[in-house]
Formats: structure tokens, sequence, C-alpha cells
């Protein structure tokens, strides 16, 4: 990829974009720093795997969140190939630990959850186990370690898939997911013990299984790709109030099962694999405000969809875990990487 002529068209577009973001409270010193940092070429990185003591069995389409209380990476469910997971596992950036809790939301996989900075809680939502497609929240406290059911009036639907973020304000919201038959585009967010439906006045197309990172410097949410009935190939953001398109000038190819982080080391955020026109990809995705560029690591985990991505906040490191290769056989994995800038 032309990394100069990716720059120079992500710099007219920020000479003609800075007024809005500045009346939308994006940092103009963010923007330039983006264009300073990134103008001559992508930044090098490398991907590490790590040799915890113990790991969580081979899985894929787990739900994965870092927990400010704990310091620790929280991972939940997931699939083996032959059953559906109900283990919640803890990984202080040396080992993976399984968490015995007193109750735990049943087996699924292709959950999502996020850090509610509001509440202290990591809240999960959604997934299936093949029978059923959930729609029932649980709360993590990571002070206690122990899961807690919620009843909430209301509730997004029975979905799989669904996009569970941190919202820049600090709650944590739900975009899309799938019930089986639909793809949807309802948005809503938790507040502390109900779900609100949010309108903002536009939204992205109805969609699940999409990567999604939240990058709390400059307040903006990353949306891109996924599965849905109309192409999803594209890019959105997310300011707490209002979604935007962004027509990039190079993005990654249409991607679904694939998983993204905010990487405060690169000021960007961070994609990873996941699958392309039935092909899995090996590929990294750096999202940086205003357009995509690839990275090239000198290592790489395989190619693989339906791994976990999240910032460790406590090593200072972007840790991937697990995910499928599909083919005559499905491969599961469940190997911990981390990213180093």
């Amino acid at each position: 990829m032309n990394i100069s002529l990716a720059f120079d068209q992500t710099s007219r577009r920020l000479g003609l974009l800075i007024p809005k973001l500045r009346g939308r409270g994006w940092p103009v010193a963010f923007l330039l720093f983006v264009s300073a940092a990134w103008a001559t070429a992508a930044p090098q990185v490398n991907w590490t795997q790590l040799s915890p003591a113990t790991s969580p069995s081979a899985r894929s389409n787990v739900a994965m969140a870092y927990d400010p209380v704990s310091r620790d990476v929280i991972l939940f469910g997931g699939f083996t190939g032959a059953a559906y997971c109900d283990e919640t596992w803890a990984f202080d950036g040396t080992t993976w630990t399984k968490i015995n809790t007193p109750v735990a939301p049943p087996a699924r996989s292709a959950a999502q959850m996020a850090y509610d900075s509001v509440s202290g809680k990591i809240v999960l939502f959604g997934g299936t186990d093949h029978l059923v497609d959930f729609n029932d929240t649980w709360l993590w406290d990571g002070a206690t370690f122990t899961w807690t059911p919620t009843s909430p009036v209301h509730s997004p639907g029975n979905l799989t898939g669904p996009l569970v973020f941190r919202d820049p304000n600090g709650r944590v919201d739900e975009f899309g997911g799938f019930d089986g038959t639909l793809y949807y585009l309802k948005m809503w967010q938790w507040n502390g013990s109900d779900w609100i439906r949010l309108q903002p006045s536009m939204v992205p197309s109805a969609r699940a299984w999409a990567p999604v990172a939240t990058g709390l410097p400059h307040h903006q949410v990353v949306l891109f790709g996924g599965l849905a009935s109309i192409n999803p190939d594209n890019t959105w953001t997310y300011d707490g109030f209002t979604w935007t398109p962004h027509p990039a000038a190079a993005q990654p190819p249409l991607l679904y099962y694939t998983a993204a982080a905010f990487d405060p080391n690169l000021n960007a955020a961070v994609l990873f694999g996941g699958g392309s026109g039935g092909v899995d990809q090996d590929t990294t995705w750096a999202w940086t405000g205003a357009n995509w560029h690839q990275l090239f690591p000198a290592q790489s985990p395989s190619a693989r969809e339906g791994m976990g991505l999240v910032f460790d906040e406590a090593l200072g490191r972007v840790i991937l875990f697990g995910g499928q290769l599909p083919g005559s056989t499905f491969t599961y994995f469940n190997d911990t990487w981390e990213l180093t800038p």
C-alpha cells in the first residue's frame, strides 16, 4: 500500500473535516498528531506469542473485555467445536486463571461484553447455544469476581453477534445483531438496570459480527464491516451522539467474525484477521481516525476468525486469544498473543 499517497488523501480530507470535528468536540491536536505520526509510513509493530502456564481450551467466538477493577482481561464462553462453554477466565498479563463462580451465564458463544465505567461493571449481552439466541444481561464484578443476572424491563432482543461497546460517555451501548432471521439496526444503552433505546439521527446499516473499538482519548467509536443482508463494506464512527460514515481512501477487504481494539500506543484502533469471502485472513490494520492503514508485522498469529481482542491497560498491550479456522474440519486455537508497537 502507498502510505504516502494515503496520507496525502487523508490530509486533504482532514483539512475539510477539522472544522466539523472541532464542532463535535474532537481535539484538533489529536488530528494533527495523527497526521504527523502517519505521514511517512505506518509504524513498525510485531505480534508476539505468549506462553502462559495455563490457558482456556481451544475455542472461538468468546466474549472478552478488560476489567480496570481487577486489572485483568476477562473471558467468558465460546465454542470448542464440540461444546458451548460457560467458563470464566482471567488473564493477568502472565497466565490465565479459571474463575469458579457461584453462578454464571448459561453456556454460549458469539456474546459480547464491555466495561461500564459508570457502574464499574462489565456488561455481557446476547449470544447463542445453537438452540437459543439469548437476550439476557449479566454483570461481572471485578472486585468480588462474581456474575450477577439482571432483570431489565427492556432488552435489545434475542440476538447473536451483537455489537457491545463502551460509549465515549462511559456507558455500554449495543447495536445490531442477528435474531436467526433478521439483522438489526437498533441501538441501545445500558443505564445500570435497564436497556434504554437510543435513536441517533443516522445509524449504520443493519449488521452483526462486526469489529468495533472505542478510542476514549479522542472520543470515537469505530465500526467496520460485519455480516448483513445489505453490503456492510463500510466504516462508521460514533462520538456518543452521532454516527458518521467515512469513505476511506484505503480500507480492509470486507471482514466478518473479526475483532478490533483501540491501542493508545499507536493512537489507533487495531483490527486483526477475520473471514473475507470464505477465506480467513492474518492481516493487521489500524484506523487512525480518518483512514485505514495496513500494518506489516514481522510475525503474526495464523489466519483465523472468531478470536477475542482487547487492550490490556495494565500490560499496555493489545491481547489476542483463540479463534477458529474453517475448512473441511475446523481448527480451534487457544494461543495468546500480544501486539508490541
